[in-house]
């Protein structure tokens, strides 16, 4: 028999809220219209079974959404209605699916929704596969599973995975440089919902951040004495490093007990950081002020939505509120939250779907089908779902505990990042920008650091070697009980970076002596011993991933030492400085330079003519006196004194680098390696040190190649000499701090040689994560920059009057080659040849000039090219032109006989006493006069 009340009153399970006087009427009237026009039938009404914990906040408001939602459309339709039937699921999954099943057969439902965890969601999703129901969940997979939309073809997830929110929270860390943490979690009843956990520790690792514990409860419901047990595990929090605590999921009674342990055991408050996300954060308007107070400068992530000026989410929260005073009196808050949001907007996708089937052969493929084609914007966003979830990506709302609420900081999505708007498309990847607007834990302003700070009554624990084999950079004066008893550079270091730290906040420190391998030390920081390393600590890769170095304060790199030996009875030392090229083309340049000088000189200068012999040593010996400036042959030509010049200038520059480098080599001599070729120590299996108590006996052993029988511990600094002198070891590999400090002791004795196999340094470890490492960083930077560090070294390493020559050399002299001169020779050379062109340009315009003022000296026989430059060769050595006559005796004839044998070279002043000696001149003789020089006799013309 059809119950007509449920087609427009919503009935509940639960006895105590079934029935109220205020709606007695109400249903009365709707009783007597159903009767009297009979327009509604069981097929009209859809059943609706919710499956919430009406015991809890979030129950509460999922109620009462639901109720408001199904009111609603059941006023505004005639054709359809909507029954809701709630039923609580207990504890677990497994009576979350007893009470579907009960509500499927015994009420007949045709959907289902609510759902708390996903354990639960999954078991009921099995039996709406079976009974074809569809099954709305609020909550969802931390992570999606595969082909889910394909296992559970009737289930509906109103919710959105929580990648995103852990992505959220991955960001926050990274903005603030955090680099450990711990996960508080609280499991469901089945203990099966752990995803998160591993979705977290993978967003963290992409981050670079750490999570030193995991604080995983069980249900609160399921512990016997609840504030027992936080206060143990909390109090376990005390011995971990890490002051950032993310909360992932708890219910907010196991957050309330939880916050107000942290607090009493002092975890809020200074250096600490916490992180709340929306299983508390969506809560915090429904707490009271002793809660809030509590979590004072947490940070919270919850899912925003924007309502508040829509009328439909006015309409709803004024209703919502008065209806929820009424049903539940006790609660101090009456707004309604995202949880209570997302239940009204499940009653709606159900309603729409319920209205877009056509009355005649509906099926419930078809209702999934229409459910899951929803496209609408609800009261908590868009509603539209791919792949059984909802498609929209979230935008989380940022908020900050403050005061007796919160205040909202701005908001991130994975797409802008921070916003300070939502929407605003002008993100940020940091969210330091807004440190100004948080108050964190403890009333401060400041960034928080993280960690658990040194303090007097907890001092940091530092390891330091107690035996080195070099004493200079640690030495300890047992039995070590004092931090006054340790000394040496790096001790010295640690305590300059100490100074320009405590100007920001105190950092008490013990020092521990210990007798162990740097490796043990590395170790001990791993395992939590202590909390840092100090000494002359080489940073390696694989102790970077282990622990936390410094910015490096020594340089560091691997080296060979071995015995010096002297190289002075070498014949043709005075050679060396100069490589063959180099040589051939000093060289080359100076006999060059010596021909322009002589050409230069040779048609003015006396003292560069007569006998070839003589002109040749001439030049020559101007040339070499040259090289001491010593030259005393005066030079006439401008041109020569330009080429001189700069020719003077490579030589002192030559001479000055000469000089130089046969210096160094002369001083370095004793300090020829007797060894250099690696190579060959290995293959003839020489014996090698090397400071046993560092890593450089495996970097011999397995980069090197050197066998283990082959590898010697010299320990100590002094141990070095005695094993040389005594042929244990042929060479010995050391860092180059330890390489200088031997070498400072024995320069005349030993060299290092060969190649060097560059480290990261020296530098203090600390925990990984620490911010302490990064503090010390730019401690060191600074000490570094302000010359501290360099009087540290000054103190420590200063080197002896004997050795500071060399140490202030390179190590190895290398002879001069010609690319560091092949640029002044070249400007010598160019000049040279520039002057040589100016000065040939010259002598060729005198020359013309001459032939212009004697034309008697063309004749026709020198009129060939080759002739030509004969007279211009003897016009280059003897400065005149001489003409071409007949001798006195000869008779004149009628014509002109240019083609006699014998001729004299006379001047041309001769010709013209000549002329007036003997009489008239003959008939006609013509001698054409051109332009050019070098241009052909013209014919002589007919009489």
């Amino acid at each position: 028999m059809l119950k007509p009340i449920m087609s427009f009153q919503i009935l509940s399970t639960n006895k105590a809220s079934n029935f109220k006087t205020t709606l007695f009427f109400p249903i009365l009237i709707s009783l007597v219209l159903v009767l009297s026009h009979g327009s509604i039938t069981a097929a009209d009404t859809t059943k609706i079974g919710a499956i919430i914990d009406v015991s809890s906040r979030i129950g509460k408001e999922q109620k009462v959404a639901m109720e408001i939602a199904a009111q609603n459309f059941n006023n505004a339709s005639t054709k359809h209605k909507l029954a809701l039937y709630f039923q609580n699921p207990g504890r677990g999954a497994l009576q979350a699916a007893y009470a579907a099943e009960e509500l499927i057969k015994e009420k007949q439902v045709q959907v289902l929704v609510g759902m708390e965890t996903w354990h639960e969601a999954a078991l009921i999703a099995e039996i709406g596969n079976k009974t074809q129901v569809p099954v709305l969940s609020f909550t969802a997979a931390a992570t999606t599973p595969p082909l889910a939309s394909i296992r559970w073809p009737y289930l509906v997830q109103i919710a959105t995975n929580a990648s995103e929110q852990v992505n959220c929270i991955a960001s926050i860390l990274s903005s603030y440089k955090w680099k450990r943490v711990v996960a508080i979690y609280e499991d469901d009843v089945s203990g099966s919902d752990s995803g998160i956990l591993a979705l977290l520790s993978e967003a963290l690792q992409n981050s670079h951040v750490e999570i030193e514990h995991r604080l995983i409860f069980p249900p609160f419901s399921s512990m016997s004495h609840p504030e027992a047990f936080v206060h143990k595990e909390v109090t376990k929090l005390l011995q971990k490093q890490s002051r950032v605590f993310v909360v992932l999921q708890s219910s907010l009674s196991l957050a309330t007990h939880l916050f107000r342990e942290a607090k009493e055991l002092g975890l809020v408050g200074k250096d600490s950081v916490w992180i709340i996300t929306e299983t508390v954060s969506s809560l915090l308007d429904s707490v009271n002020t002793s809660v809030i107070s509590s979590m004072q400068g947490a940070l919270g992530i919850d899912q925003a939505y924007f309502p508040d000026k829509s009328k439909s989410f006015v309409d709803f929260k004024d209703k919502f509120q008065r209806i929820f005073r009424v049903e539940y009196p006790e609660e101090e808050n009456f707004y309604p939250g995202i949880y209570a949001l997302r239940a009204y907007d499940s009653i709606i996708t159900i309603a729409q779907a319920v209205q877009g089937l056509k009355r005649l052969n509906r099926t419930q493929e078809m209702l999934i089908d229409n459910i899951l084609s929803s496209n609408f914007t609800g009261l908590s966003g868009d509603i539209s779902f791919h792949e059984g979830q909802l498609s929209q990506i979230p935008t989380f709302r940022i908020v900050n505990v403050i005061g007796k609420k919160y205040s909202e900081l701005g908001f991130w999505s994975s797409k802008f990042g921070f916003m300070e708007e939502s929407g605003d498309g002008d993100g940020s990847e940091s969210m330091e920008g807004w440190s100004n607007s948080v108050n964190w834990p403890g009333k401060l302003r400041d960034v928080p650091r993280g960690w658990a700070m040194p303090s007097l009554l907890t001092p940091m624990r530092i390891v330091v070697p107690g035996d080195t084999s070099f004493e200079k950079f640690v030495k300890v004066k047992w039995p070590g009980t004092s931090n006054d008893n340790f000394s040496g550079f790096c001790i010295d270091v640690f305590r300059e970076a100490i100074k320009v730290l405590e100007k920001s906040y105190s950092l008490p420190y013990t020092f521990y002596p210990v007798n162990d391998s740097y490796d043990a030390f590395v170790e001990s920081v791993i395992n939590k011993t202590y909390e840092a390393v100090v000494g002359d600590l080489t940073i390696l890769a694989n102790r970077s991933k282990y622990v936390e170095f410094t910015q490096p304060f020594v340089e560091s790199g691997l080296s060979m030492v071995v015995p010096a030996k002297s190289d002075e009875a070498k014949t043709f030392k005075f050679m060396k400085p100069f490589t063959k090229e180099m040589w051939t083309a000093t060289g080359l340049v100076m006999i060059y330079t010596m021909l322009i000088v002589w050409v230069l000189e040779h048609q003015t200068n006396p003292e560069f003519r007569g006998p070839w012999k003589d002109q040749l040593s001439t030049a020559l010996w101007f040339t070499f006196s040259s090289l001491f400036f010593a030259q005393r042959e005066k030079i006439q030509s401008n041109y020569t004194k330009v080429v001189v010049v700069v020719w003077l200038f490579v030589v002192f520059v030559v001479t000055s680098s000469y000089t130089a480098s046969l210096t160094s080599m002369l001083t370095l001599s004793r300090m020829q390696p007797t060894e250099t070729d690696i190579e060959l120590l290995r293959r003839s299996n020489a014996k090698v040190g090397c400071d046993g108590d560092s890593f450089v006996k495996d970097y011999l052993r397995n980069v090197l190649g050197f066998k283990e029988e082959n590898i010697m511990d010299v320990g100590k600094q002094e141990n070095y000499p005695e094993k040389f002198k005594s042929g244990n070891i042929t060479a010995a590999f050391l860092e180059l701090p330890y390489e200088k400090l031997l070498l400072e002791e024995h320069c005349d004795e030993y060299t290092a040689t060969g190649p060097v196999y560059r480290f990261g340094g020296f530098g203090f470890a600390f925990q990984k994560g620490s911010p302490l490492a990064r503090d010390f960083s730019e401690a060191i930077l600074t000490i570094l920059e302000n010359g501290v560090l360099k009087d540290l070294e000054d103190k420590w390493f200063k080197l002896s009057p004997s050795c500071s020559y060399f140490n202030s050399t390179t190590r190895d002299a290398n002879s001069l080659d010609l690319n560091r001169f092949w640029g002044l020779y070249l400007i010598s050379g160019a000049t040279s040849t520039l002057c040589f062109l100016c000065f040939l340009l010259h002598l060729l315009k005198k020359f013309c000039d001459s032939i212009r003022t004697n034309p008697g000296s063309m004749t026709p026989s020198r009129n060939s090219l080759w002739s030509k430059i004969v007279r211009f060769t003897r016009y280059f050595r003897s400065g005149v032109i001489r003409s071409p006559v007949r001798a006195p005796s000869i008779a004149r004839s009628q014509v002109d006989e240019w083609s006699s044998a014998k001729w004299e070279l006379v001047s041309p002043s001769e010709i013209l006493d000549d002329h007036h000696l003997k009489g008239p001149r003959p008939r006609e003789v013509q001698i054409p006069i051109r332009t050019g020089c070098f241009l052909s006799l013209d014919e002589r013309p007919e009489d």
